[in-house]
This record gives C-alpha cells, structure tokens and sequence, in this order.
C-alpha cells in the first residue's frame, strides 16, 4: 500500500511527539522495539517482526550518523510496513535501499529525513543561506537526507529550491 508524504510526516511527527525525542535508540525503546548489533557483511541493518516481536538489526560497525540514519529508515519500516515485514518475514537493507525500485525504501527514508531533520532547524538554516551539504554537516546528517527533507517541505507548500539526492544513498556496496 502507498503511503503519501503527508501521512509519512504526520506518522513522524506523531512518533516524536508521543517519544519526546528525535533519537532513533529512545524511539526504539518507547515503542517497545529491541534493537540488536550484528556483524553483518553485507547489510547495514534490517527489520524483523517474529511472532508479533519488533526488532531492529545494525551492522555493529557503522559510523554513529550512519547508524541513527539506519536506524531511523528501520524505525520508518516499523510505523509503516509492519503489516508487510510480518508476512515477508521482514526486510533486509541489501534488498530494499534502492528508492527507485521500491518504493519502501523511499518511504522509509522519508520519514527517517522527517525525524531526524525538524522543519524548524532546516527552515532556519535554509534562511540562512545553507546549501545541502551545510545543513547536513550542521545537523549532523546525510545530504540526501536534506534533499528528501527539502523535497517534503516542498510538498507542503515551502518555497524551497528542488534538491537532487542519490536514490540508493544507503546501499551497502557503494
């Protein structure tokens, strides 16, 4: 099922609101899914729902803001293909990080930009001025995390320049 960007940005803001935080591990833990380290190869991270029981897998070695990026692409599976993951038995990164394939993905890390990226902090640097790449570094990000960011401020009506980003910016061979 498709979901529209502003279910996705409502779904987000829904989830920090009711965690109080934008840290995809505290998310994780209020909403009562285990996060668990694991020396994958060729994977960043995946999701899994094993009899009815949430969880996330991270490649144990990830740089700090690759990991919350992976974990909050994670998160974003969690809140809008649980349904999905159950059936399938769950999602691995290597399948489902390329945005122009699936649409999962694309969704996925668009509610990833909408947590972690508040409307507010991009607005505020935007106005000042910053391009992608500085507003990433600000915020501690990725920039094709800003353009999605830019793209769904877009949607809402903000004058803002189109971004371009990389469509599969997560896969693990690049």
């Amino acid at each position: 099922m498709y979901v529209s960007t502003s279910e996705i940005v409502q779904k987000a803001n829904s989830i920090v609101a009711q965690c109080g935080t934008r840290d995809p591990l505290r998310i994780a833990r209020e909403l009562g899914i285990e996060v668990m380290y694991y020396p994958f190869n060729e994977q960043r991270g995946a999701y899994k729902v094993l009899m009815r029981n949430r969880f996330i897998y991270i490649k144990n070695d990830l740089h700090p803001v690759m990991e919350n990026i992976v974990l909050l692409h994670e998160l974003g599976h969690d809140a809008l293909h649980r349904e999905e993951a159950t059936k399938v038995g769950g999602f691995k990164e290597f399948e489902i990080f390329n945005m122009r394939d699936n649409r999962m993905e694309y969704e996925a890390n668009l509610f990833a930009a909408q947590i972690s990226l508040s409307d507010e902090d991009f607005l505020e640097l935007a106005e000042r001025g910053y391009d992608t790449q500085q507003i990433a570094r600000t915020l501690n990000s990725d920039i094709n995390l800003v353009a999605l960011k830019a793209d769904t401020l877009i949607s809402q009506g903000y004058r803002l320049r189109q971004q371009e980003h990389c469509n599969d910016f997560l896969r693990y061979d690049k």
